[in-house]
């Protein structure tokens, strides 16, 4: 299990990063994409990772409660990701509030990956 929420975790860090990169290109140019040849499948191929990964993520937790990590969290930052897989695109969107929650996802995946290793490593 622990194997699984890292790679997904890794995924999601690294679309997180393609978020703001989408998000500083559409600010810059001004222009949007065409939702249904780029912004429709981008979302879906994040949101099927998303989607594992809070699935796994609940399970996770059910069977090794963390003090520092809740299945709500896990919601929230479920929902961020997949609002912003489409909001990146968007030159109107907020800046400070896509900054923000970009910002929360990062922080709290690289949380669940500290965790992770430090289960393994005190598994060792």
């Amino acid at each position: 299990m622990d194997r699984e929420i890292e790679h997904l975790t890794t995924e999601l860090l690294s679309f997180n990063q393609e978020f703001l990169r989408h998000f500083q290109e559409a600010r810059e140019t001004g222009s949007e994409q065409n939702f249904d040849e780029v912004i429709k499948p981008f979302a879906n191929k994040v949101n099927s990772i998303n989607g594992e990964w809070k699935e796994e993520m609940k399970k996770w937790l059910i069977n090794f409660p963390l003090k520092h990590i809740r299945i709500q969290q896990v919601e929230s930052v479920s929902e961020h990701i997949e609002q912003l897989s489409i909001q990146a695109f968007f030159p109107k969107t907020s800046k400070s509030r896509f900054l923000n929650a970009q910002r929360t996802v990062e922080f709290f995946l690289t949380e669940v990956l500290k965790e992770v290793n430090k289960e393994k490593r005190d598994a060792t």
